[in-house]
């Protein structure tokens, strides 16, 4: 059982909508496309691992390093999910403020319906929240619980805390397979900043303190944490090449741009789609396909659709279309057996991964991020500030008589 935290910089805002549309339908078909390649308890592993989690989220338009993520992807994925949950077995009960207290009522409606244990899966989930926000004293207030499971009875939990004091946030992760005690180092993941010496029960040098506490509420002693693995997210917006793994990076950008990287079978396969709608498409293709491995640098995947605030761009609107386009054809073809759509996306993270091996990066990460600004306005580039705007037409100077 393992634990990491990074740095969240606490982001106040909503979504604006025609981000939240999209990430609800991209997002959607990611989590469809994981079910049926791999399973609904993988779907449960990869919401527990915080680096996935944050890339899923840089792939679907957020900010790179924000708290905002959390929110915005369990509404999106929420808001896709449920409404076919009968079909695709995955239930997200919970949210953000009064919505997370509506969990207990939603996973009683949901076992009514699937024959889960309803009575037990309320109990975890208050545990949960209770062990992160009163067990593990550290700083940060809970503010959002969301509680997924299966209809096989697997469950994840993620839930943030703020600390108003510091400006950050701590994300927690939860997944059921690796919890064998509640006040025994339940968490798959903490994910935050290190805030020095903190209250937390569920260590073993609470001991003293926790057998004080046995007269009271019969806790049983914990174990030593594990070692943490550690991702930080830095407090400046902009993403730097300090974030990115260049290699990785230069890699997706050679498979979708440089063609005869491809080879002719998959090259056939992506016909009709242009060099800028593959890059998001290789980058989509390694969230659902990438090992555990492949998320140490999230800040990457902000390549594929860029960012709501503007960075490392605008998100370019037009192909984030084409990217949900070709998934939910892939989705909907593999429903009738036909695969070849989806295969053709799985070789995009595996030509990627080929291609790093001996890649070295020729272009300068500013120049990359400088074109994709500069061309964002032909991909219909669009923030919360506003659309972009074509560059101004050179002013042709007529002479005049007196010149």
């Amino acid at each position: 059982m393992s634990r990491a935290y990074a740095d969240l910089p606490l982001h106040y805002g909503s979504v604006p909508p025609w981000l939240a549309a999209r990430m609800s339908l991209l997002g959607g078909a990611i989590i469809e496309t994981i079910i049926a390649d791999y399973g609904k308890a993988e779907v449960l592993r990869r919401l527990s691992d915080p680096c996935w989690f944050q890339a899923l989220g840089c792939v679907l338009g957020m900010d790179w390093h924000s708290s905002g993520i959390t929110t915005s992807v369990m509404g999106a994925l929420k808001k896709a999910l449920n409404p076919r949950a009968h079909e695709l077995g995955i239930y997200i009960c919970g949210g953000k403020g009064k919505h997370s207290r509506q969990t207990p009522q939603e996973l009683l409606a949901i076992a009514e319906k699937t024959g889960l244990p309803g009575q037990e899966l309320v109990r975890n989930s208050k545990l949960a929240a209770k062990v992160d926000n009163t067990a593990l004293q550290d700083g940060y207030q809970l503010y959002l619980h969301s509680f997924i499971v299966s209809n096989e009875g697997d469950w994840a939990v993620v839930q943030q805390g703020m600390n108003d004091g510091n400006g950050m946030a701590r994300r927690y992760h939860w997944h059921s397979a690796t919890v064998r005690n509640f006040t025994e180092t339940p968490h798959s993941f903490i994910y935050g900043k290190n805030q020095g010496l903190i209250l937390n029960l569920t260590d073993k040098d609470a001991m003293p303190t926790k057998n004080g506490l046995l007269e009271l509420v019969k806790v049983a002693p914990s174990e030593l944490l594990p070692e943490i693995r550690k991702i930080t997210m830095p407090s400046h917006h902009d993403v730097r090449a300090e974030n990115v793994d260049l290699k990785r990076l230069g890699a997706v950008l050679a498979v979708a741009h440089e063609r005869q990287v491809l080879d002719f079978e998959t090259l056939l396969l992506m016909e009709g789609v242009g060099p800028r709608t593959l890059q998001s498409l290789t980058l989509v293709s390694e969230v659902i396909h990438g090992t555990a491995s492949r998320f140490t640098d999230p800040a990457r995947f902000s390549f594929a659709h860029g960012g709501k605030d503007g960075h490392p761009f605008p998100v370019p609107v037009n192909v984030y279309d084409e990217t949900i386009s070709v998934m939910r054809e892939a989705v909907n073809k593999a429903k009738i057996g036909q695969n070849d759509k989806q295969e053709a996306i799985r070789k995009l993270s595996v030509l990627s991964q080929q291609v790093e091996k001996d890649f070295m990066p020729n272009e300068r990460f500013d120049e990359v991020v400088e074109r994709e600004r500069k061309d964002s306005w032909r991909h219909g580039g669009r923030t919360v500030f506003g659309k972009e705007q074509a560059p101004a037409p050179p002013k042709n100077r007529q002479l005049s008589l007196f010149d």
